[in-house]
């Protein structure tokens, strides 16, 4: 749509509201109340978490869903979660840990504030429009109840807006030609991700053998340099993808409106701020744009 600024916004949304629902992955609150429910210490408690609105799901089918994490990874923690603890049982540790970490990262007061509350509201809006067809891990999330504390009602709008935002980016991704570790490849020569590249290789299990076949088929086909930087044909390829996402993803911020949509990014920055001045966030010195666009 010519002149359409709202994948711009969408973008610009999700840059500012994304760290509040990260500190969910990140936070001690997370693996205390994982464990407490019954599952393993560390990449086990984030599949499940995160798998756990599409009930009791294969680890083929959360790897399909999530895409660049090595299956073999997912298989050795899905499905025998589910016998330690039930998806309705992770998905209520979930709640309780990020209700917990908000509270001791953003404080009491500024939790109970108005602008929490109006935060919400904007942000419930925005994901109510949002649409479900091709987003399955979006749709499964939707399903859920809605919290009732506006803090909470926050977290999930933005849950539900970012997952949103996560299926259309994988259909660029896939429509791209981009495969699970390219994905991450160029992701980090981008100097733009949240994870540097040997951060994103031990986070998503990709052994140095798989990783390094794949810089080099990237770098025959033209996309990466001999230095591992994005060539020209690179750049464009990562900005298509990025474009895409972001025309995807604007239809619930143009629902919402230009100045409803502005609002919400001014109250969601000074979240943002205190998540990533608590550290709990991984930290790549290279992704100052990204985190704090």
């Amino acid at each position: 749509m010519i002149g359409d600024s709202f994948p711009l916004i969408a973008s610009r949304c999700h840059q500012t509201g994304d760290p509040v629902h990260l500190l969910s992955y990140f936070s001690p609150e997370t693996d205390q109340e994982f464990t407490s429910a019954g599952l393993e210490p560390g990449h086990m408690g984030y599949f499940a978490g995160r798998a756990a609105p599409l009930g009791r799901a294969s680890s083929a089918v959360v790897a399909a869903a999530f895409y660049n994490f090595n299956p073999a990874l997912i298989a050795r923690h899905l499905p025998r979660a589910w016998d330690l603890a039930s998806p309705e049982r992770v998905t209520e540790a979930r709640l309780t840990a990020v209700d917990r970490a908000l509270r001791r990262v953003l404080g009491d007061e500024v939790v109970a504030s108005p602008d929490v509350a109006e935060a919400a509201g904007l942000a419930r809006a925005a994901a109510g429009a949002c649409r479900p067809e091709g987003r399955p891990l979006y749709a499964a999330h939707a399903e859920l109840p809605w919290p009732r504390e506006p803090h909470m009602v926050l977290w999930h709008a933005l849950t539900l807006l970012r997952e949103h935002r996560g299926d259309g980016h994988i259909a660029a991704l896939v429509g791209h030609g981009v495969g699970a570790i390219a994905a991450l490849v160029t992701d980090t020569a981008t100097g733009k991700s949240l994870f540097n590249a040997k951060q994103a290789r031990e986070h998503r299990d990709w052994s140095e053998q798989d990783w390094d076949a794949e810089v080099r088929a990237l770098t025959a086909s033209g996309v990466l340099d001999s230095s591992g930087r994005l060539t020209e044909a690179g750049t464009r390829l990562r900005a298509e993808i990025e474009d895409a996402t972001d025309a995807a993803a604007a239809p619930p911020y143009r629902c919402l409106g230009l100045e409803r949509a502005e609002r919400l990014i001014a109250l969601c920055k000074p979240l943002r701020d205190a998540v990533i001045a608590s550290g709990e966030l991984p930290q790549n010195d290279t992704a100052v744009e990204s985190t704090h666009g």
